[in-house]
């Protein structure tokens, strides 16, 4: 067996494997340094970080994490906890992708934990804190008081959420929602709508609550009718929302402004104002949000607002892993206003 040559000419000697001891070797550095450099210890350099990273990648390097448990008790897992749900072509989607993105490169891995509705919301996150079976948790479907939150600061364990729960001692990142609701019925009312309905998200989740004062400040500054629509929500189906959508405007003609806080929403909106003989855009408008934008394709004339969930993820992941190695720190919060001037854009 012959030694073997890499892409930037590190050699690898007969039969030596990828290890620490190896980039240690290759890279001219101390075995802990080169271990400090693949976690992303804040005192080491940057480019000291990006020449053991090379390296790492070019010899095939990858961590055992049993190993890598038993020395520092740590398991490079981010979580990611998630309800199985219809929006997954949209929202979702892109939020896993932001924050697989954000952890490439580093030491973290991330792994999804399914959530099911039917199911006591804290048992996947007891699950994850009990066996340690991840460094940090990121979750969504926030509600005021969180009890999953409760637990986890009672733990000390690392997480932050997308979207905020009335606490400002953990890490988030959130849509100001608010903004959102204001935004819509006062958008509605320059295009000349006065009774409107809203398609909230489901009334326990913190963002409902935003959502709805948002909305009803703005429709009560307009002297316009608004009510929120209490026998579906924005995370059912299409055709959930669809009939319910179409039994309100048979018995409420005058409906002629709909907002919807998701895409499916806005669409099952949209079905339901066509079947009734409705144009949307003409006698009718309905106001959504999306975060990949494809409602323009569905029908042109949906007013839509863009809510960037790559950003999300990608702060949110970072968020988790200062939590992580730097717990010490302030929490890592933010939010995003949605911008008038973004309207279908």
């Amino acid at each position: 067996m012959t030694n073997e040559k890499t892409a930037s000419g590190y050699v690898l000697e007969k039969g030596e494997k990828p290890t620490l001891k190896t980039i240690a070797r290759l890279s001219g550095l101390a075995v802990p340094t080169v271990s400090r450099a693949l976690s992303g210890a804040p005192d080491i350099g940057a480019a000291t970080k990006k020449l053991v990273r090379r390296i790492a990648d070019e010899i095939g390097y990858v961590p055992n994490r049993a190993g890598v448990r038993l020395r520092t008790g740590k398991t490079n897992v981010i979580s990611l906890i998630l309800a199985p749900e219809s929006d997954m072509m949209n929202h979702t989607a892109r939020l896993i992708n932001a924050i697989a993105e954000t952890l490439r490169g580093t030491q973290y891995h991330l792994i999804i934990t399914h959530m099911f509705q039917d199911e006591d919301k804290l048992k996947p996150v007891r699950y994850i804190v009990e066996t340690g079976s991840a460094d940090a948790i990121i979750m969504n479907q926030t509600e005021p008081n969180d009890p999953r939150v409760a637990y986890l600061m009672e733990k000390k364990f690392p997480f932050a959420t997308h979207g905020r729960t009335g606490s400002e001692k953990h890490a988030y990142f959130d849509f100001d929602n608010v903004e959102f609701g204001r935004i819509g019925v006062e958008e509605l009312v320059r295009r000349g709508r006065k009774h409107l309905i809203l398609i909230a998200p489901p009334q326990s989740q913190y963002y409902a609550k935003n959502t709805i004062e948002g909305a009803s400040a703005a429709a009560e500054a307009a002297g316009v009718y608004l009510r929120t629509v209490r026998r579906t929500n924005s995370d059912e189906s299409g055709e959930g929302v669809r009939a319910i959508v179409q039994n309100i405007l048979e018995h409420e003609p005058e409906v002629d402004g709909i907002i919807c806080s998701s895409p499916t929403a806005a669409m099952g909106s949209v079905a339901a104002a066509e079947q009734m003989g409705r144009a949307v855009g003409a006698d009718i408008d309905i106001f959504g949000k999306e975060a990949v934008p494809f409602l323009k394709l569905f029908r042109k004339e949906i007013i839509v607002m863009p809510e960037n969930v790559s950003q999300a993820g990608e702060f949110l992941a970072r968020a988790v892993m200062q939590a992580i190695n730097e717990p010490d720190l302030p929490p890592l919060q933010a939010l995003e206003v949605p911008d008038p001037a973004k309207l279908n854009k």
